[in-house]
């Protein structure tokens, strides 16, 4: 009996441990899964953006009150704003609702007059029709088409019979201008937007931070494919990151402008050739509390906007990108990609380099603690040379001028010197037979008391 109760007593630890076992694996793998739902989701959370790498902004309205109403209040921007098959579906449309309302018009004056009777159809009697060949419906289709677009194949018209009739073909004839001017403006529109002109300027694929002159910088390039240039290019730069008050205001895209520019400073820019956006990471730059690992950690987003003139034709084209904390590269400068040709005379970009970067040494701290760094070593250095120019000497003797306890080192340097002359002997060189006069014929004396 004692031996079954031991066993017994054995097997449900055994079971207890299988439990435990199994309920520890439980849930450290449901502490795993956890993990791994979290990290995807932290993923889909940073690759979201404001604007795309491509310039569409990921901005998206809702509930918005009376749309429909301010969209068609607006009609023509809307129309160019559309995607093409809506744009030419609303094309086709028009002109074929138009043709439509004036046959049916056209019909009308034509039933109520009683052209469309059979013995006037046939000819039997001497009938004077508003309108010449119309037979039904098809025929005033016709006439309608004719009509709008002044196309006058000669063989319907109409008559003097019906006033009615001469003041709808004038009717027609001025919508159908208006129709067509309208819907031709909203092809030509689209056709020339400036947006399209964006598709052929470029942006680096990376940005990059390293050194230029002594300052970190967080740089980036631009280029343009087309021969005809921008005029009057300009870039700016927008930081956009989540943002608390003083008072606890919550600012979940707060907006910081970046001061960029050819050389960090100027944001105007002289855009023959891929050029290289600079900022300089000072103190007044968001960037420069950050460092490379805090880079890591970091989620902003940093906005960069191209304007100018089309050369061509004269409108303002705006092209646009972002960067996101893993697209920024730390310690990295960007490839050469123009060289000159001397076959040919000409400056040849490769844009087969465009996106090329090329490793640098550069100081994985911010900004702030490397100027906290020089400031230090700069007082260091000063010290030190203080101390080696002006040493500490005392002796006991306070009637020389040996004595250094007089030297004060503060913000600046203090000589006291004592008011009483002090004797200065001056001794002559000892002569053994005769006495060498001197240059003005004096003859030296053995001493010389001089005041000073």
């Amino acid at each position: 009996m004692g031996s079954m109760a031991g066993l017994k007593r054995c097997l449900s630890q055994v079971s207890m441990m299988a439990v435990k076992a199994s309920t520890s694996g439980e849930e450290a793998w449901l502490h795993a899964w956890h993990r791994y739902k979290q990290s995807r989701f932290n993923a889909r959370r940073i690759r979201k953006r404001v604007v795309f790498k491509h310039g569409d902004c990921n901005v998206v309205q809702a509930n918005v009150a009376k749309r429909r109403r301010k969209y068609l209040q607006d009609i023509f921007t809307t129309l160019v704003d559309a995607q093409w098959r809506w744009t030419l579906l609303v094309f086709a449309f028009n002109f074929l609702g138009s043709w439509l309302v004036f046959a049916v018009v056209w019909w009308l004056i034509a039933y109520t007059h009683g052209d469309l009777l059979e013995e006037h159809l046939n000819g039997t009697e001497a009938w004077t029709p508003c309108i010449t060949n119309i037979y039904g419906f098809t025929s005033c289709f016709l006439f309608s088409v004719e009509t709008q677009h002044t196309i006058g194949y000669g063989g319907r018209t109409t008559t003097e019979e019906c006033p009615e009739a001469i003041f709808v073909m004038c009717l027609q004839s001025i919508g159908g201008v208006m129709i067509q001017a309208f819907m031709v403006g909203v092809v030509f529109a689209k056709l020339s937007r400036p947006k399209k002109r964006t598709q052929t300027l470029l942006f680096s694929r990376n940005a990059v931070i390293s050194h230029r002159d002594g300052v970190p910088c967080l740089m980036l390039r631009v280029g343009d494919m087309r021969k005809s240039h921008i005029i009057e290019a300009h870039v700016r730069a927008q930081l956009i990151k989540h943002k608390v008050t003083k008072e606890g205001e919550s600012l979940p895209f707060f907006q910081t402008e970046l001061k960029v520019g050819g050389d960090g400073e100027e944001d105007k820019i002289f855009f023959i050739w891929p050029t290289m956006i600079v900022h300089k990471i000072d103190k007044n730059s968001p960037l420069y509390n950050m460092s490379a690992t805090d880079l890591l950690r970091e989620r902003f987003e940093i906005v960069v906007i191209l304007e100018g003139v089309i050369e061509s034709t004269g409108m303002t084209t705006q092209a646009r990108s972002s960067y996101l904390p893993s697209e920024i590269l730390w310690g990295h400068r960007f490839q050469s990609l123009i060289t000159f040709k001397k076959e040919s005379g000409e400056y040849e970009v490769d844009y087969a380099l465009f996106n090329n970067t090329v490793e640098v040494d550069t100081p994985l701290c911010s900004a702030k603690q490397l100027d906290e760094y020089r400031n230090m070593s700069s007082n260091e250095c000063v010290d030190h040379m203080r101390t080696g120019l002006f040493p500490s000497v005392r002796t006991h003797s306070s009637d020389t001028l040996c004595s250094m306890d007089s030297l004060s080192i503060d913000d600046h340097i203090v000589m006291k010197v004592p008011t009483s002359p002090i004797p200065v002997t001056v001794t002559a060189p000892e002569e053994t037979k005769e006495t060498t006069p001197l240059r003005n014929g004096s003859i030296p004396k053995a001493t010389l008391p001089v005041p000073v």
